[in-house]
């Protein structure tokens, strides 16, 4: 018994042993267990939503689907910007395991587009932090051609690389219509113009193609898919005509070379519902390269300046206070002045611009003489409280409400801080300020009967499906292509057609005679206003000239305003430093038009008198009936540019302005640089406008019929001209197919 109770003993220890033993198998097991819920908790609740979204990246594929962007087309229905179908290129850095595949790779893509191979291979062994991997997929390069495409997919690397559709703009005109019509970023969207104020009508709505893939992301047959097509933007159409804006750009490009201006800009408009036609500003910019690595510049050059620039305009406000007076009673045909060259208002002597006076006139000679006492004594007489209702009709002191980009609407001080000095220089326009089409739309009302119509540069805008957008997203009427009553019955229709009247004689017999049109009555306006300088001075060198036509007078179909900024040439007014260019428009707009001439006038056309001197040039331009402007002291100096170019029809005893060396404000050493035609015979324009530009010329041609090849070159191959000379070209017109 007692040896048993001895064994007993021996095997109570090896019991409790195996208690404890199981007993921290046991706490292991809930540990363990309780470790495992927690990060089961963590997996499925705190960071559920992370991994099922990782997860379903790699089971499924989105792409998303770029919607074209609408078209935008002038009057005409020619094409001004459209999209086409480029691409996007990517590499899946996780699909690359080998170092060796992942040169070779980089170094295709280097080659085929144009890119730093180090630049690849940076984005491709980019680690995302996150996780400490490779991203799935990083960007090479936008907008790549489909040629690229296609030479991409012979290598057969579609683990490695994956492209999508991209939509590019382009725009067929060029740098015609840069300001006007604007450019998109790279992502598509408007930033300027046209493009930007109707980005939301123009964008449409990007789709997406959805599938479920395998691990190689290869779409699984019979798996889930689902396909949203893009929807396409609308077409808008404008009221502007590719041809009439050649013919404006060409002008403003010519008026700001011949006088050295900072930019000329201007429009044309149908007077009698102020639909824009065209309108623009020089120097432009092309949409299709804007230089977005010069904010500065790019700004610069993509102001509609006709509704972004303010200026004090001058005499051309004087058909407003011309109009304001016949109205008003104030004067009538029978009113006459008498100019001493200056005006005293409450002590104070306001000069005339011609300060010898001009004595006794006629309501009608004064507006032909552009006399600024006479256009002060109509102010004074009318009064504050009259003269500013019409001022106020006629749509100063607010924007034209044209949708054109950056309006703004100019200065008119409240008449209660109004004096009669102020008064006075406002009748001849000074102390008030206003855009260049705030004063064209206001010269249209007075000239259509007394109505103020809004601006329209939009005819009308069209789904894909061909039906017209009526309303916006939030519900206000679109009136395309109607133009809209701001003011009626501004002045009446008798007094609209007495300014018509004395419009008239300020091209026929006043300042403005170098706007004359042969076969037409043509009405206008000069103007000519100082700036002020930095410091808020009146300048006496910075200038503004500026010219405002009609045609035909008779029955006013078409209007243009050209304004021409610090031109630095000697002799700046707006009869020779913007009128001729404005005739230049006005002339081919009606010929372009067939609209019949009003008028039998014995046509003239402008000999070439380049490279003779002054004496000599005045001498041939007399035999040709037509007279000279020029400085008196540059007689025996060569003729460099003349305005109206050489060849141009006007009206005998129109003006032709002379301009030498002297006049181009060059230092004595300055040597006039000289450039030799090049050879221009056969090409198209894109090659003949190329080779000019290289050799320092610019090209002069109908962009109206500016298809086929060259035919005419206005001075023979070789021939030695100043840099910077225009050069006139013409083309074959369309050839058979």
């Amino acid at each position: 018994m007692e040896q048993r109770k001895a064994k007993i003993k021996v095997k109570g220890p090896r019991i409790n042993r195996l208690r404890r033993k199981l007993l921290v198998a046991s706490a292991f097991a809930v540990l363990l267990f309780g470790a495992l819920i927690v990060n089961l908790y963590y997996v499925s609740i705190v960071n559920g939503k992370r991994y099922a979204q990782m997860a379903q990246r790699q089971w499924d594929s989105t792409m998303s689907l770029r919607a074209e962007r609408g078209k935008i087309l002038d009057r005409n229905s020619n094409t001004l910007a459209e999209s086409y179908t480029t691409y996007q290129v990517c590499v899946n850095p996780q699909a690359i395991t080998e170092d060796a595949d992942r040169e070779r790779i980089a170094n295709i893509l280097s080659t085929l587009l144009d890119v730093n191979y180090d630049t690849i291979i940076s984005k491709m062994t980019k680690v995302n932090p996150r996780d400490g991997k490779f991203y799935q997929q990083v960007k090479i390069k936008d907008q790549v051609d489909s040629a690229i495409i296609q030479q991409l997919a012979t290598f057969q690397e579609n683990r490695a690389i994956s492209y999508y559709a991209d939509v590019k703009r382009n725009y067929p005109e060029g740098n015609l219509f840069g300001q006007l019509l604007g450019f998109t970023n790279i992502d598509g969207d408007g930033q300027s113009g046209t493009e930007l104020s109707f980005n939301s009508y123009l964008s449409g709505t990007d789709g997406k193609q959805y599938n479920e893939t395998d691990r190689d992301g290869n779409p699984i047959i019979g798996g889930e898919s689902n396909y949203e097509a893009p929807i396409a933007g609308n077409t808008v159409y404008l009221t502007v005509d590719t041809g009439i804006q050649g013919f404006l750009e060409s002008a403003l490009e010519e008026a700001a070379t011949v006088n050295l201006a900072k930019f000329a800009y201007g429009v044309v408009m149908d007077p009698n519902t102020s639909e824009i036609l065209a309108i623009g500003s020089y120097p432009t910019v092309d949409p299709n390269n804007p230089p977005r690595s010069d904010a500065a510049t790019l700004l610069e050059l993509s102001r509609q300046r006709m509704v972004t620039e303010t200026y004090e305009p001058g005499s051309v406000f004087k058909v407003i206070t011309l109009s304001a007076a016949l109205d008003s009673g104030a004067v009538n045909d029978g009113t006459t002045f008498n100019c001493k060259g200056s005006l005293s208002v409450l002590g104070q002597k306001i000069k005339c611009w011609k300060t010898a006076g001009h004595g006794s006139e006629t309501l009608a000679k004064a507006v032909q003489n552009s006399c600024n006492p006479a256009f002060m004594s109509m102010a004074l007489k009318m009064g504050t409280d009259t003269f500013y209702k019409y001022i106020y009709a006629f749509g100063f002191n607010d924007t034209t409400h044209s949708r054109l980009g950056g309006e703004t609407k100019g200065t008119v001080t409240h008449r209660k801080y109004i004096r009669d000095t102020d008064l006075a220089r406002i009748g001849f326009g000074q102390s008030i300020s206003c855009t260049g089409l705030q004063m064209a739309n206001a010269v249209c009302a007075a000239i259509n009967g007394g109505t103020l119509h809004q601006p329209y540069y939009v005819d009308k805008i069209v789904t894909p499906e061909g039906e017209e957008v009526t309303a916006d997203g939030k519900g206000n009427l679109l009136h395309n292509g109607e133009t809209q009553v701001l003011e009626e019955n501004i002045i009446s229709e008798s007094t609209s057609a007495l300014v018509r009247r004395y419009l008239t004689g300020v091209v026929d017999g006043g300042s403005g005679k170098n706007a004359a049109i042969p076969g037409y009555s043509v009405g206008g306006k000069t103007g000519t206003s100082q700036k002020y300088d930095e410091e808020g001075n009146v300048s006496s060198t910075l200038l503004v000239a500026s010219f405002v036509g009609f045609a035909p007078a008779s029955d006013p179909q078409y209007l243009c305003m050209i304004i021409v900024d610090e031109p630095q040439v000697p002799v700046v007014y707006g009869s020779t430093v913007a009128a001729p260019y404005v005739q230049q428009v006005l002339s081919k707009v009606l010929a372009y038009y067939s609209v019949p001439m009003d008028r039998s006038e014995n046509a003239v056309t402008v000999p070439d008198v380049r490279g003779l001197t002054v004496d000599q040039a005045v001498e041939a331009l007399k035999k040709a009936g037509l007279d000279t402007t020029y400085m008196e002291t540059e007689h025996a100096a060569a003729v460099q540019r003349q305005s109206p170019a050489p060849g141009t029809q006007v009206v005998k005893g129109s003006n032709v302005i002379l301009y030498t060396a002297w006049t181009t404000f060059q230092a004595e050493d300055t040597e006039i640089e000289m450039v030799k035609v090049p050879k221009l015979e056969g090409k198209n324009r894109m090659d003949a406008m190329d080779a000019l530009r290289k050799a320092g010329l610019v090209m002069d041609y109908d962009r109206a019929n500016s298809s086929g090849t060259v035919i005419f070159i206005q001075y023979p191959e070789g021939t030695e001209l100043p840099a910077g000379t225009a050069v006139r070209v013409e083309f074959s017109g369309p050839t058979a197919d």
